[in-house]
């Protein structure tokens, strides 16, 4: 297929479509992968106000508050850990489908729930779906999208999250003027609506060109690649780039091929990713593992959740204040996730996870310290720890957007190796989810027994050890093709001649 599908470049090279058409056909298939995300932030945005009526309405504790805040993300590791097998044996187009089915299912349960344990049933349903969209959405667009746009595309999961939570915030907003026993399950069922969109879109999506040729489709690979390259050249390129990564001989040119040695459905890739790594795979994994950490360890969804009692705490008494204030949140993170994605592939991964984590270092020792004067000053408005408190949330919120938000899922869905990348990207969300979980559901007992100033303290320290982890493991993959990538990995001293290497590589891309 090689050769026809070469002579073919040169004579339609003429009338072949436009650069922009091309990028457009992967900018379309990138924001219907990422649709999965809206569902996701709706989630978690809705249940940061529709706990305080929640609480109130089925009489719950701070502890049962807790678990029912960050039970889903814990839930959601079984998702995860099926769903690099699933990808793998159903395509990754398919799963996407099946993790919208789970968030439906999972919405109509909470909306309908009349007590604890129902709406806990709701949570589980919903978690597998987050653990389904979390891994699949940024490992489809990394895999459509080409070199020169690839950070861009794959960081669209991040802004849909954003966008999510926001509308989340909102919905509480417009929701609480129910009366309380609607209120709520009016905010958490209307998540089933976003769903029957996402499973009619989906149909219009391609299958992965990297899945595709793992199953031995060539032909049907290189009309993915032809659609999303910008130019027949490139998509060739792509094409051989993945065969030699596959392991499929270049002599092997037909449209449908039997894959030789093929590990079908995953066989064998749990040996090679943990048991017996190569020395620059057991680097790659432990950058994907350290960089989902230090996303979530650092405290993102203790404000992401718990916006109206921290505000509430900083000073902000009234219900209606709080979410306003908690909007407030969800638009500055949106705004920002926007300038991260639009200047992540002119920066660098690197760069901006170095920038972002320093910011969030800083607002966070702020955030923490104006808190605790707050805390030890009972019964006096303090104005100006009170306008720290609330600058630093927005502040904190916007560092994490513009690096560490969408540059965790863009990095961890492009180093791993083809056959890898599906269980590999998975652990990582595995561990990502897990965090996140445990920070839902400490976060009320930390802060009381650190107090609300020294949990926060307690992140900024986390957010410190991270700069200095990815200062010293992660290596730049900017403009990479996947099927180098690599090579950028296994030796920690040579990170500043491989990164002139990602840059290069760059260069060529642009031309």
């Amino acid at each position: 297929m090689s050769s026809s599908r070469a002579e073919q470049g040169v004579v339609v090279a003429e009338t072949e479509p436009p650069r922009g058409n091309r990028s457009r056909y992967a900018f379309a298939c990138a924001i219907l992968a990422s649709m999965t995300s809206i569902i996701l932030g709706y989630d978690i945005g809705v249940m940061s106000g529709a706990s305080i009526f929640i609480k109130d309405d089925l009489k719950l504790s701070d502890v049962q508050l807790e678990i029912l805040m960050g039970i889903l993300n814990i839930y959601s590791l079984i998702g995860s850990g099926a769903a690099g097998r699933t990808s793998d044996w159903i395509g990754r187009r398919f799963t996407i489908v099946l993790a919208g089915a789970f968030f439906f299912c999972g919405a109509l349960l909470m909306g309908f729930a009349t007590n604890y344990p129902f709406i806990m049933v709701g949570r589980f349903v919903a978690g597998i779906g987050v653990g389904y969209a979390m891994m699949i959405a940024p490992v489809y667009t990394a895999e459509v999208a080409p070199a020169s746009s690839r950070g861009f595309l794959s960081s669209f999961p991040e802004i849909f999250i954003n966008i999510g939570i926001l509308l989340g915030y909102v919905s509480n907003y417009f929701f609480s003027k129910l009366p309380e026993h609607l209120g709520w399950r009016f905010m958490l069922g209307v998540g089933a609506v976003p769903s029957v969109f996402l499973a009619i879109g989906v149909l219009a999506m391609p299958e992965s060109p990297r899945w595709l040729v793992l199953q031995g489709r060539l032909g049907d690979a290189f009309k993915v690649l032809d659609k999303t390259s910008n130019t027949k050249e490139e998509a060739i390129s792509r094409l051989n780039d993945i065969k030699r990564a596959a392991g499929i001989p270049a002599d092997m040119t037909d449209d449908v091929i039997v894959v030789p040695n093929k590990k079908s459905a995953g066989k064998g890739v749990w040996k090679d990713l943990l048991v017996r790594p190569t020395p620059s795979v057991r680097h790659i994994l432990i950058a994907c593992l350290g960089v989902h950490f230090a996303q979530q360890a650092s405290g993102i969804d203790a404000v992401v959740l718990y916006s109206p009692t921290i505000f509430s705490r900083a000073g902000l008494k009234s219900k209606n204040d709080q979410l306003l204030a908690t909007v407030a949140v969800g638009v500055v993170k949106t705004l920002f996730i926007v300038v991260g994605t639009c200047v992540v592939d002119r920066f660098g991964r690197r760069a901006l996870l170095l920038t972002s984590m320093g910011g969030m270092f800083l607002s966070l020792t702020a955030l923490g310290t104006s808190l605790t004067v707050i805390d030890r000053n009972p019964g006096q408005t303090l104005k100006w720890a009170i306008g720290l408190a609330v600058t630093t949330v927005m502040t904190f919120v916007a560092t994490f957007s513009i690096g560490a938000g969408p540059v965790t899922w863009v990095y961890c869905s492009e180093i791993f190796p083809v056959r890898l990348r599906a269980q590999g990207a998975s652990l990582g969300v595995m561990l990502n989810r897990l965090m996140s979980g445990i920070i839902g559901m400490t976060f009320l007992s930390l802060s009381k027994g650190l107090t609300i100033g020294g949990a926060f303290l307690l992140f900024a320290g986390v957010a410190a050890a991270a700069w200095v982890f990815f200062f010293t493991f992660l290596p730049e993959t900017r403009g990479m093709p996947l099927e180098e990538m690599e090579s950028l990995f296994g030796s920690y001293t040579a990170n500043k001649k491989k990164n002139s290497v990602s840059k290069d590589n760059e260069v060529v891309n642009e031309q």
